[in-house]
């Protein structure tokens, strides 16, 4: 063993249980839940600590279920993406890497369990959404061995926060007088290299027989028939886009040297691919916020004594950089965090209905009487088969590529809204289709995006309409006067619509 790494900040790392450390033990394991990657992991980084303070081999285990809900060959796929990026980087380290991907419901249970009898400690991933808090739950209930997990989901450490905040203003001033602090703990690029490289650990005999890593070949790219023999939703066809750390880190850089300088003015051009492309890396752990301020601020050789006195909640001018970098970051810091904040703090009810503010709620009522024409039902949405071109345009995009450019997603869900019989139909609509399809689905910051079309992070707007009430209304009409939009209605229009697209 090497030096230790650096010890990650306390408040980044909670008990899951009261075990005691295991003596005696094989090996420290990690268990890869959210942050699936091998660099800039505060999560690995702790388990690498773990393993050097008690002079034992680190063991890796990855595993995907395939009884969560809209499990698919497009987030399967994604997944194994990074599973082969992991399965290299661990090899190189001499890191005994177990990627396991569960055949039939139920074929994993014992799994961890199993792992964890041999282990010292067991490090996972804190991730505030989806089934992810409840996994984690039930799992430091079940192990004989103590379980900790880290929180490595962005610069603000979720413990830091005592509130879910209301707005992306009220957010932004916590940010303006609490951050300064954390920007100075950021994890290590690579902690990997903490651990001296040799023959990885030997797995307990059991565990290869009854829970066999993915074959190398399916991890090499030939898949197909490994999809398709497993309980998963084989509609939803994999994205062009190539997941995993590689890719991550590869559209990061691009982002960086190409996109970054032009981000403020072109992010919201249909016509222009101003966006970083990131959510869905950062949203399966496959690159670290962290990394990507780094990234971001380094362009431009930031430093922390760039940083403003002024904590009003301006979105920019507080960093000190250049008005590109301050937009991305009020985007990747304050809108990101926010959503991640309010799941941590709302994990009862992020998702629904009731967990909009007051007076959103109290207009939506109000107006949920109003006539409504057309109205669509949950089908006719998915198939993008409604009488606007652009937001069939939108959904097929959603369909194929598993993404909505930036301002039309915030259009897809107005729409929704303005075209289902009431608002709680509506987020049903919303959920189930950005979820089905979308990479970055399933994820707070994704959340956001959807409950903020029915007023979350937002106040009221006048004058009043019939259906939104006081909520933000758009439509596609202004949005088409606003940008060009008829070079993305061809892509992505009724040709698509009618299947071209998906063959």
């Amino acid at each position: 063993m090497t030096a230790r790494p650096a010890k990650i900040p306390a408040l980044r790392v909670t008990a899951v249980n009261e075990r005691p450390l295991r003596e005696d033990a094989a090996f420290v394991l990690y268990w890869m839940t959210a942050f699936r990657r091998p660099r800039w992991n505060f999560a690995l980084q702790h388990a690498v600590d773990r393993a050097t303070e008690l002079d034992l081999p680190l063991v890796v285990l990855e595993a995907l279920r395939c009884d969560y809900r809209w499990a698919s060959d497009r987030l399967h796929a994604f997944v194994l993406d990074g599973m082969a990026d992991n399965a290299r980087a661990f090899a190189d380290a001499g890191v005994r890497y177990h990627a396991y991907v569960e055949p039939e419901q139920g074929a994993g249970k014992g799994l961890l369990e199993a792992l964890a009898a041999h282990a010292a400690v067991v490090v996972t991933d804190e991730f505030p959404c989806f089934f992810l808090p409840r996994m984690v739950q039930a799992a430091g209930r079940k192990l004989d061995v103590r379980l900790e997990q880290v929180d490595g989901n962005g610069l603000m450490p979720l413990r830091a926060t005592d509130r879910a905040f209301p707005t992306a203003h009220s957010f932004r001033r916590f940010l303006q007088k609490n951050l300064r602090e954390h920007l100075e703990e950021f994890p290590v690029a690579d902690p990997l290299r903490f651990l001296v490289g040799g023959d990885p650990v030997e797995l307990p005999p059991d565990v290869d027989p009854i829970w066999p890593a993915v074959p190398a070949d399916v991890l090499a790219g030939d898949r197909d028939d490994f999809l398709a023999a497993l309980p998963i939703d084989h509609d939803v066809r994999p994205v062009a886009e190539r997941g995993g750390c590689e890719a991550g880190e590869a559209r990061l850089t691009d982002f960086v040297a190409h996109r970054l300088g032009g981000y403020d003015e072109d992010r919201n051009d249909v016509q222009k691919d101003g966006a970083s492309g990131l959510s869905p890396y950062l949203h399966f752990g496959h690159v670290s916020s962290h990394h990507v301020v780094a990234e971001v601020l380094g362009a431009e050789d930031w430093t922390p004594d760039c940083l403003s006195a002024d904590t009003k909640g301006s979105r920019s001018g507080w960093w000190g950089a250049s008005s590109a970098t301050e937009a991305f970051l009020d985007q990747i810091v304050t809108w990101r965090e926010l959503g991640y904040v309010f799941c941590f703090h709302r994990q009862d009810d992020y998702d629904r209905f009731e967990s909009l503010p007051d007076w959103a709620q109290e207009t939506l009522a109000e107006h949920e009487g109003d006539g409504r024409d057309p109205v669509y039902s949950l089908a006719d949405f998915e198939a993008a088969e409604t009488h606007d071109e652009l937001w069939n345009a939108a959904q097929n995009q959603l369909r194929r590529d598993g993404k909505i450019h930036n301002y039309l997603r915030m259009l897809w869900g107005k729409k929704i809204l303005e075209w289902s019989p009431t608002p709680r139909e509506a987020l049903a609509v919303m959920i189930e289709l950005n979820n089905m399809y979308a990479l970055d689905g399933r994820n707070p910051n994704s959340y956001s995006g959807i409950f903020w079309t029915l007023g979350r992070f937002d106040r009221p707007w006048g004058p009043k309409r019939p259906v939104f009430g006081s909520v933000r209304f758009m439509s596609s009409d202004n949005t088409a006067r606003k940008m060009r939009v008829k070079e993305y209605v061809e892509e992505f229009g009724d040709k698509a619509s009618q299947g071209e697209l998906f063959g």
